[in-house]
């Protein structure tokens, strides 16, 4: 007994749409504790679409379909379906009335287009669409065959799993045994060299230990099936607090946490405050700072200083070193940590400076060559430098750089609590 996912659109095959439905109905049968081993995107077509579900019967026992329920000509989920099974439409007269009401209160007239949303094959029953026009079905045009059909809005999509879906698929017997997971986050390590650290747990069965990789982050997600969240914990938190004891400063939260948010806990605690001299990253530290609510208790501000006069007029570098070392140094760094803590008044320091690209690289200056400054309440400033790599475009060296900023602070913070 398994799911499968069927996606129909062509602006999917096309990328002009990107499939966030897929991964919501995913992760809402993992919770669910459904098995499910394949998704299928197909175009607006007849026939492909009618060669999409003779595949999915055969493996998999649900059918769930977003998209193609509209009124116009290229919406062909419903009567394909009904096709394939050799069944009938029928009109539904209430859902008909439905739809008529939702134009009316809208102070328009329904088109006759949309009178084709009101069919349904003969034997199925509607799925309500509290939000739009297009109802889905839940049907079981066959033995051990479940089809349940959607429209591709992702609200109403998900608004309608939710309030009928899930009740409907827990009274066959589903979601007893649902699939609980944890997902731990780690920063200034590399998937490889984390996976060879933990290497043994990845052949526990339960629970599971997965590792995934994402823009300068590395997560475990440690997963299992219980009945309850209670009895899954049993089960995870042992695997959770020996894989935090190995991995050391470089874990940084679980879950929901962010690194911005995980900082700011920690500053918040510790009764400090931080500001930023930015120059490559040209705001984005502080724009990553700021997205977490309540963040003007512990950041004071910081200061965008793209152009040397702004160094040297607002956080006190040497004019003499700029003219010597250049702006993407190790002492500009340090001295711009150093300003703008003084400027500011706050307890920490942060600065970055360096070439994101695509030009102003050199030999010795390559594009991806930052320096981090790191001023800290005594006074004292430590630069590291990084290579970030000349093939990354602009944007993702900002943000690695912002980031890696970020999480050398959060280092310090637990250093010294």
């Amino acid at each position: 007994m398994a799911a499968e996912i069927i996606c129909v659109g062509t602006e999917l095959l096309l990328g002009d749409i990107v499939n966030t439905n897929a991964q919501y109905l995913a992760l809402e049968l993992a919770k669910l504790g459904i098995p499910h081993y394949y998704q299928t995107v197909v175009g607006d077509n007849v026939e492909r679409l009618k060669k999409a579900i003779a595949i999915a019967r055969e493996r998999s026992s649900i059918l769930i379909f977003t998209g193609g329920l509209g009124p116009t000509p290229d919406d062909l989920t419903t009567e394909t379906i009904a096709d394939f099974f050799q069944t009938p439409l029928r009109e539904d007269k209430e859902i008909l009335a439905e739809i008529e009401a939702k134009f009316t209160s809208l102070g328009r007239e329904m088109p006759p287009s949309n009178s084709k949303q009101a069919l349904i094959p003969v034997g199925a029953d509607f799925l309500p669409n509290p939000t739009g026009t297009a109802p889905g079905m839940i049907w079981q045009p066959q033995t051990n065959l479940t089809i349940l059909t959607f429209p591709g809005v992702p609200s109403e999509m998900k608004r309608m799993w939710v309030e009928t879906a899930i009740p409907y698929l827990e009274s066959q017997g589903w979601g007893k045994e649902r699939i609980y997971s944890r997902s731990l986050k780690f920063r200034g390590i590399g998937e490889s060299a984390l996976a060879e650290k933990v290497a043994h747990l990845f052949d526990l069965t339960n629970p599971t230990v997965a590792p995934y990789a994402g823009l300068g982050e590395v997560r475990l997600r440690i997963a299992t099936k219980a009945p309850s969240l209670e009895a899954a914990l049993q089960v995870i938190e042992p695997v959770a607090t020996e894989i935090k004891e190995i991995a050391g400063l470089d874990y940084f939260g679980a879950d929901d946490d962010t690194l911005p948010s995980v900082v700011g806990e920690l500053l918040r605690r510790q009764k400090q405050t931080l500001s930023v001299a930015e120059s490559c990253t040209g705001g984005g530290l502080g724009e990553i700072i700021t997205q977490i609510a309540g963040s003007s208790d512990y950041f004071w501000g910081g200061v965008i200083s793209y152009d040397n006069r702004v160094k040297v007029a607002l956080l006190d570098v040497n004019e003499r070193d700029l003219n010597n070392v250049g702006a993407v140094s190790a002492i500009v760094a340090q001295q711009m940590a150093l300003g703008v803590r003084k400027r500011l008044a706050t307890d920490w320091g942060i600065s970055i400076t360096g070439i994101a690209g695509p030009g102003g690289g050199s030999e010795t200056k390559p594009v991806g060559l930052v320096y981090i400054g790191l001023a800290d309440p005594q006074g004292n400033v430590t630069v590291s430098e990084h290579r970030f790599g000349e093939n990354r475009d602009r944007l993702t060296i900002r943000q690695i750089s912002a980031y890696t900023a970020l999480d050398r602070l959060r280092r310090n913070l637990l250093t010294i609590s």
